[in-house]
């Protein structure tokens, strides 16, 4: 395992003249760890994982790297690799001399040069390759040898810059698996940015969730899927997304669609107006539990081993099922669903999660 490098973030901030798009941002990261900069278009993730790179100047705050401060420092200086969405290989070079082209540049001896080409091409399975020109190899391919230009440089830190957005879905999931094994085989920090919440819940050890140059929550996949702090984080992380229900806090519980549902608690003051968030796989289709409701399936997806249900609530809500049993459902049926209302979430009209 390699010597992994932690990494600090203190108040940083960018500016484009009057203009702020990262708003003093406080993050630490511990050595050897996968964290994943994810939200959605526009919120500042790849802005700032090239702050960290050295890509773009820091208006205000410090980075440091292994406990050395790097906020002004050049980016070769940094100690990391960088991995971009464009795999950015040049294209009248074979792999091996992509590979290597980085430590040539920097007078690297040939022996040493020959070394890493040689252990990078190894640790991704690209051996058979290296004689290979760019246009010669797939994308899956071509992202390996990005990622081995990575790997010979012995960075402490890799910062990957959605590096998967270029391929199709069958060869997402095998890269994924293939990032997530070289991190364990290698143990370096590394940085991941994706607007892909799978990416962000398979990989991550730790999932930062930005929205406006802010982070929202900072957490474990289990942490923010299971806790989110506000209804941003809780919307944006499950596929398909938490349903959002208006309701009233009730004594003991909430009221929403002619029902009072008993929460073992209360949320707020009886009568204030609140959204409720129920995740579409915690509903079931049963006759029976804690919270009964008849709905109208308005549009049907069967997807093999799950079918998802579009339906309606008695008070016109709408209402997304995830089903799994063996019944098929279809479009214009009426169902009684429930929920367990332990996995209820309840959020202020500020967005704000109340309750336990």
């Amino acid at each position: 395992m390699a010597n992994a490098t932690g990494m600090a973030l203190r108040q940083v901030r960018k500016s484009y003249g009057s203009t702020d798009v990262i708003h003093g941002i406080d993050l630490d990261v511990a050595a050897g760890e996968f964290v994943v900069f994810v939200g959605p278009s526009g919120c500042g993730k790849s802005t700032l994982l090239r702050m960290i790179a050295g890509l773009e100047e820091v208006t205000d705050g410090e980075i440091s790297i292994g406990g050395r401060d790097v906020t002004d420092l050049d980016p070769s200086q940094r100690g990391i690799a960088m991995v971009f969405q464009s795999y950015a290989l040049y294209p009248h070079m074979s792999v091996r001399d992509n590979l290597g082209f980085g430590l040539k540049m920097a007078n690297t001896p040939k022996a040493e040069v020959d070394t890493r080409v040689a252990a990078a091409a190894k640790i991704l399975k690209i051996e058979p390759l290296l004689e290979r020109r760019p246009g010669q190899l797939s994308g899956g391919q071509r992202q390996r040898v990005a990622i081995g230009r990575a790997i010979v440089r012995k960075p402490d830190v890799f910062l990957f810059d959605e590096p998967l957005s270029n391929l199709d879905a069958e060869l997402r999931v095998s890269m994924r698996i293939e990032i997530a094994r070289l991190h364990k085989e290698l143990g370096n920090t590394m940085i991941y940015v994706t607007h892909d919440q799978t990416e962000a819940m398979t990989l991550a050890d730790k999932i930062v969730v930005l929205r406006d140059g802010r982070i929202e929550q900072v957490g474990t996949p289990r942490e923010v899927y299971e806790h989110p702090g506000n209804i941003f984080v809780a919307g944006f992380i499950g596929s398909p997304k938490m349903n959002f229900i208006e309701g009233t806090a009730a004594e003991g519980g909430v009221a929403f669609a002619g029902r009072t549902i008993a929460l073992g608690y209360t949320p707020a003051e009886p009568g204030t107006a609140v959204t409720i968030g129920i995740r579409p796989e915690h509903i079931e289709v049963s006759e029976t539990g804690e919270s009964t409701f008849s709905v109208s399936v308005d549009f049907s997806e069967y997807l093999g081993g799950t079918q998802y249900l579009y339906a309606t609530l008695p008070d016109g809500q709408s209402l997304t099922i995830e089903h799994r049993e063996t019944t098929e459902i279809f479009k214009n049926d009426t169902i009684l669903v429930s929920c367990d209302t332990r996995l209820i979430k309840v959020f202020s009209a500020t967005g704000h999660h109340l309750g336990r």
